[in-house]
């Protein structure tokens, strides 16, 4: 069976430093930090106090009040970043055969602060249980793709996938495969997530997980720095649209690049660390190529997973030095976390849309931040450090990988 080709076709961001595509591009290639101290709570008894929240997003902008109401904040970012997607598509949703579109999303966790607030609010009462009926379809996490089917009327395959943080880099190579394989014409693919909350924050802290760096929140996510003390939490949503290649041609679509390939691999290993030896690390990034039908050498950049923990940094750089050997060092390396921090579910979408952005624009955003040299680095491979760089991208890989032991890659190129 001759597998179909797959493009993308629409770009939706809503992301701690811009609201939109263009607006997140902007901000990534002129090196913004998202984070800043925490609005959303009294952070006072807390270790870490920042965060990367969004800036300026009021959701009633975008959906009726009493829709919003009825929706966790990862299922709002979703609808917000997808509605943007579709409309930058310009997809006729008139005229598109419905049964043949689907969308498959990523979320981490769900509606978190949905289903911390009706714990908290129960515990606070007396007994009884007053739970809002909405409680369980706002904190599925399956709802996300479910709100925007039913918005749109998408009735193709419709789901959610869960793997952490590489769950969105998980839903895009499903939803390739669902394209290649004939199954559907069009998906809606990405993923959101909306856990800067007390439970969030504190269950992370309790794990040793993120930075304390209190004092200068802006510079706390420091991917590949020799000072990096972990990472820095997220929030929003990343949308493409990825259409049959016949399919968008006929209707004259533009096309940001192809999606030629995807891995997926476990550590088998720890909970929540990383393998040393990045095993899993190069196991996935071998699949992709070997999916994609490339070889090491054609890679121009990686976006990495690049979360700024002590181990997964180096695990991540030793792995890639393992599969593109000598040609490591001519690849434009990066880690756009130290913007955005990271988003845990979401964080594969927005990483995605950042390597095929640098493939139109012919540049490789930063990784900002990066004040000191760790030894255990590589000082010849090319980690796109502070400012951003010209670079023809032909080939963009991304990593996202997950507690669990989940990795995911994606591999896009520029359409012949």
């Amino acid at each position: 069976m001759e597998l179909k080709r797959v493009v993308v076709t629409g770009l939706g961001a809503l992301t701690p430093i811009g609201n939109t595509k263009d607006e997140f591009w902007e901000g990534l290639v002129g090196g913004k930090s998202g984070a800043a101290p925490i609005t959303y709570y009294d952070t006072e008894k807390f270790k870490t106090k920042f965060a990367c929240e969004l800036k300026n997003f009021n959701v009633t902008d975008f959906l009726d009040r009493k829709e919003a109401r009825k929706m966790d904040k990862f299922a709002q970012y979703a609808m917000v970043a997808a509605d943007e997607a579709i409309a930058d598509s310009k997809l006729n949703l008139d005229e598109v055969n419905k049964l043949r579109v689907g969308v498959i999303w990523g979320a981490g966790i769900g509606g978190l602060e949905t289903f911390q607030n009706e714990v908290l609010n129960f515990a606070d009462g007396d007994g009884t249980p007053r739970f809002n009926p909405f409680f369980i379809p706002k904190m599925i996490a399956d709802i996300a793709p479910g709100n925007i089917s039913i918005k749109h009327g998408f009735m193709g395959p419709n789901y959610t996938t869960v793997s952490a943080c590489a769950s969105s880099a998980n839903a895009m190579f499903d939803a390739l495969n669902s394209i290649r394989l004939g199954h559907t014409d069009v998906v809606v693919t990405g993923g959101s997530e909306a856990a800067v909350t007390i439970a969030g924050m504190g269950g992370f802290n309790a794990m040793h997980a993120l930075s304390t760096r209190n004092e200068s929140p802006e510079t706390a996510s420091r991917p590949f720095d020799g000072t990096r003390d972990g990472f820095v939490l997220g929030e929003g949503a990343g949308a493409l649209i990825l259409e049959e290649y016949e399919h968008a041609k006929a209707r004259g679509a533009k096309i940001y690049a192809e999606c030629v390939g995807g891995g997926l691999s476990s550590d088998a290993h720890h909970m929540t660390a990383p393998h040393p030896d990045g095993i899993g690390v190069i196991a996935v990034m071998k699949n992709c190529l070997e999916n994609a039908g490339l070889k090491p050498e054609d890679v121009d950049h990686i976006n990495t997973h690049g979360t700024s923990t002590p181990l997964g940094d180096v695990a991540e750089l030793k792995a890639i030095a393992e599969v593109f050997g000598s040609h490591a060092k001519n690849i434009n390396i990066n880690s756009t976390k130290s913007m955005t921090g990271h988003l845990l579910g979401a964080a594969g979408a927005i990483e995605a849309i950042s390597v095929i952005l640098a493939m139109e624009h012919g540049i490789v955003p930063p990784t900002i931040n990066h004040t000191t040299v760790d030894e255990n680095i590589d000082p010849e491979l090319n980690l796109t450090l502070n400012k951003a760089q010209k670079r023809d991208v032909k080939v963009a890989m991304s990593n996202t990988f997950g507690f669990g032991g989940h990795n995911a890659c994606v591999l896009f190129k520029k359409i012949d």
